[in-house]
């Protein structure tokens, strides 16, 4: 789960993380007003959606030099021109995808004065099973364009969970951000804070982009985005209540209501599939007939009835969807059950796609006979790439 920037800071205030100050706004009354309560004469009015690159995107409807998602002002009225201006329409970055996200709210934070930005991440390195910390002295909106060009400015090391943060990690961090006396201090205290609120919270990426030193020698997180595991998040009722459903998929937020993994793409072939591992190869075998998968749709292995039919409607409710491959194995999961979920939806929802379904493992040929006595135009398939080269040249004509 994402939660917003303002957010992000707001839990990281908690374990005693220096940000600056600033208030969340949905109007352009309310950004007036929460720059009143702010010192000046600069500041700050960022476009809140769950995406990164703000500062470089553009809004729709406005002129190739329109300024991005995030403009630093110098005046009261400019933040209500500012607002009005970026409330309420949809801004793209190269993280949203051309079909961009609409800005519903405003962060208005007082102005800083840079002297250096700097990138400091946390994120679980599942190879290690560690926390692993990423630093680099070349932080800002180009990031990728360093990673890309030149990893050496990034620095990667891991902290051990049975141990916590010691006082050589503190050193390594303040060594990879080239930072010495007090700020050195200053980044070695970080850390330890930073570190507490990941594990604390249980998250799964904690990006601070860019971290900067002030003209005063302090340290400020100036930006921050923040993932949580979803699978703790019964832990955290508090940070449940920060989730905004406006950024997310309302395909993926009924798919969760199902305990349904449901991720939606680009491609126009839906795919229904139980198990993880089989959902990434029936993806991939459908990129190489040729098509591209709508979605990644994991049923699980106790899949029943019910949520094979909730998958169905949800594939559908894609407008982008031409054709759908089910390819189930049965082993937890029945094929002739799952076969009764198939017809069962397929009536429910009015089909108007084509259909190949190819089932395997426990119960196959029951859940074939089903599929064949329902009378419903499904195209059978004999495996994976008998499927998925059905499906595309069903699509494809």
């Amino acid at each position: 789960m994402n939660i917003h920037e303002h957010q992000a800071k707001a839990v990281l205030a908690e374990f005693g993380v220096a940000v600056p100050r600033g208030f969340a706004a949905f109007s352009p009354e309310e950004a007036v007003a929460a720059a009143k309560k702010l010192p000046g004469p600069v500041y700050v009015v960022k476009s809140q959606i769950h995406a990164g690159g703000r500062g470089k995107g553009r809004f729709e409807g406005l002129g190739p030099d329109a300024k991005g998602g995030v403009r630093v002002v110098k005046s009261v009225e400019e933040v209500g021109a500012n607002a009005r201006e970026m409330l309420g329409r949809v801004l793209v970055t190269h993280q949203t995808g051309p079909r961009g996200k609409q800005v519903n709210r405003l962060y208005i934070e007082e102005g800083a004065q840079i002297a250096r930005e700097l990138y400091l991440s946390l994120l679980v390195d599942r190879e290690t099973s560690r926390v692993a910390v990423v630093a680099s002295t070349e932080g800002g909106m180009d990031i990728e364009e360093v990673a890309a060009n030149t990893p050496d400015k990034i620095a990667t090391f891991t902290i051990d969970p049975a141990t916590g943060v010691w006082p050589h990690h503190g050193l390594m961090l303040a060594k990879a951000l080239g930072l010495s006396g007090d700020l050195g201090k200053q980044a070695r205290t970080l850390l330890g804070q930073l570190y507490a609120a990941f594990t604390a919270k249980d998250m799964s990426l904690l990006e601070i982009n860019p971290l900067i030193v002030t003209a005063d020698d302090q340290l400020r997180v100036l930006d921050a985005k923040v993932s949580f595991d979803d699978n703790a998040l019964f832990r955290h009722p508090e940070i449940r209540e920060l989730r905004d459903e406006t950024e997310e998929d309302p395909k993926e937020i009924e798919a969760a209501k199902h305990e349904l993994s449901y991720i939606a793409l680009d491609g126009e072939i839906g795919c229904m599939v139980n198990g993880a591992g089989l959902a990434m190869a029936t993806m991939d075998i459908i990129k190489l007939y040729g098509a591209e998968p709508a979605n990644f749709l994991d049923v699980g292995g106790g899949a029943t009835r019910e949520k094979v039919t909730a998958a169905f409607k949800i594939i559908m409710a894609d407008p982008n969807v031409k054709g759908i491959l089910v390819n189930i194995f049965g082993g937890i999961a029945r094929c002739d059950v799952l076969a009764e979920g198939i017809v069962a939806a397929v009536k429910d929802v009015s089909l108007s796609v084509p259909l190949v379904v190819r089932l395997e493992g426990t119960n196959a040929e029951l859940g074939k006979q089903i599929i064949r006595d329902s009378g419903l135009n499904v195209i059978p398939a004999n495996d994976l790439a008998d499927g998925a080269e059905k499906i595309v040249k069903a699509v494809r004509g």
